[in-house]
């Protein structure tokens, strides 16, 4: 299967902004979870599983992204190496991040670092979006489902999907507050903010040139 992402036009800026974004990615979801004020649906299925399982959240994150990115098999949705390397970058971000960042503080603290993180995950969607060389795991998948069921819309698609995740996370045992809802209205916008600012467009095709009638002799 052929990778999407044209890495011929600026390959550097946009392999770099691409690694930028899924760090920053990682290190903002550990930001959430140890303000402990709730994560965003993936993130509390994530961390309950982890909870489950005795895993740690890194290694979920990139299990689970795993998996889902052989359902796009099915779907015939064609990945690039920003896919391939969203399963993997993200959840080391976080494992490292982790390891580093204790838990618990006093509120404020708490509120900072769920506020930190929420920018910073909106910053580094822009980033890898922007990067043009492909969607991350679960992106793909509702986009794959809506392309087989076009009567459907996204909203509708990711809404269902999301949904079921943050209630199979919370019976597991996922952070749900706060932060829940905080990211569910904030994202959409942050995203939308930051990615003029990182979106590197591929070049289109020429513009023909104008032909000058030639004069009357």
């Amino acid at each position: 299967m052929a990778l999407i992402g044209n890495l011929q036009h600026r390959p550097v800026r946009r392999l770099t902004q691409l690694f930028v974004g899924l760090f920053l990615y990682g290190f903002s979801m550990a930001l959430m979870i140890r303000s402990g004020l709730g994560l965003n649906p993936w993130d509390v299925f994530h961390q309950g599983l982890s909870r489950l399982t005795g895993l740690s959240m890194g290694t979920v994150v990139i299990g689970v992204g795993a998996l889902v990115l052989l359902a796009w098999i099915p779907l015939r949705q064609r990945p690039g190496i920003g896919t391939v390397a969203n399963v993997v970058v993200i959840g080391l971000a976080v494992d490292a991040t982790l390891a580093l960042l204790p838990p618990g503080g006093p509120l404020p603290l708490r509120i900072a670092l769920l506020t930190c993180g929420i920018v910073g995950n909106g910053a580094a969607t822009a980033l890898y979006l922007g990067a043009r060389l492909g969607p991350g795991p679960r992106d793909g998948l509702m986009t794959g489902l809506v392309a087989r069921r076009p009567g459907r819309s996204l909203r509708l698609v990711r809404t269902v999907i999301e949904l079921g995740v943050l209630a199979t996370g919370a019976l597991l045992g996922g952070t749900v507050g706060v932060g829940t809802v905080a990211y569910a209205l904030t994202i959409g916008p942050l995203a939308q903010l930051f990615l003029p600012l990182f979106d590197v467009a591929e070049p289109g095709p020429p513009a023909p040139e104008r032909i000058e009638a030639a004069p009357a002799t």
